[in-house]
């Protein structure tokens, strides 16, 4: 059974904020929280069209577009890096490119730098653990680092994705969790993001139960989406980053 977590958002957050708490419990589902949400994301329309248009959305894609561009030098170096020891240390394509669910359940083509070991067929099921015995020497570094990610700069300038936001699912995937899981249908009321809550709060995700849990930290976030979470989003993403913390 999984433990409870709690993040306290102001103490340590380095941008300020207004002091919150919430806890998302993994070990059962906040049903009638989550299910009263489905009615009122759908009754008018797309997804989208219920949220509207406010400073704080201007002013993130603004900011996704500027650090996007800062960061593409960077993507740059790991590309040329990549290249040159990928014939060593990850034989094969350098990039992969993968159908995801994203903003309003549309599907879009995420870019990565590739980790695993190339398959004709992915036959990796909505609740089967990771294949880790496929991720390559080159690759588990890339993932710890999350320096597979970056390729998807590219999908935030095209406006696929979002530096910050609910993780995009293999659309497959997502197709069963949008039928099981409550509450999954509403992450998509906002853009992807390359980090999210889910994944600095909850981690990496394996499976159904876990999936809900991942659910539960999207929901709070487009519930309280704002310039302090998404600066609590960052910082905790830099603390990832830096020490070597991804899946």
């Amino acid at each position: 059974m999984l433990a409870t977590k709690k993040l306290l958002i102001n103490s340590t957050l380095p941008f300020g904020g207004t002091t919150t708490v919430f806890d998302f419990q993994h070990s059962q589902v906040a049903a009638d929280q989550i299910e009263d949400l489905e009615p009122s994301v759908s009754r008018n329309g797309t997804l989208s069209e219920n949220l509207g248009i406010d400073a704080f959305v201007i002013a993130k894609r603004v900011f996704d577009i500027v650090i996007s561009f800062t960061l593409l030098p960077v993507l740059a170096l790991a590309w040329v890096i990549l290249l040159l020891l990928n014939p060593f240390m990850n034989k094969g394509k350098l990039l992969f490119i993968q159908v995801r669910m994203g903003k309003d359940c549309k599907a879009f083509a995420a870019i990565k730098f590739r980790s695993m070991v190339k398959t004709d067929r992915i036959t990796r099921g909505a609740d089967d653990p990771l294949e880790t015995h496929r991720i390559t020497r080159l690759g588990s570094i890339m993932r710890k680092s999350r320096i597979d990610e970056l390729p998807q700069l590219i999908n935030v300038l095209k406006g696929e994705m979002s530096l910050i936001g609910p993780r995009p699912d293999y659309y497959h995937h997502a197709r069963h969790y949008v039928q099981s899981i409550p509450g999954y249908r509403h992450r998509h009321a906002v853009l992807p993001g390359i980090s999210g809550l889910a994944q600095t709060e909850v981690g990496y995700v394996q499976g159904i139960e876990a999936t809900k849990a991942k659910v539960r930290a999207d929901i709070y976030y487009i519930n309280n989406a704002g310039f302090a979470l998404d600066s609590w989003v960052f910082w905790r993403t830099l603390v990832t980053v830096f020490g070597h913390k991804g899946s």
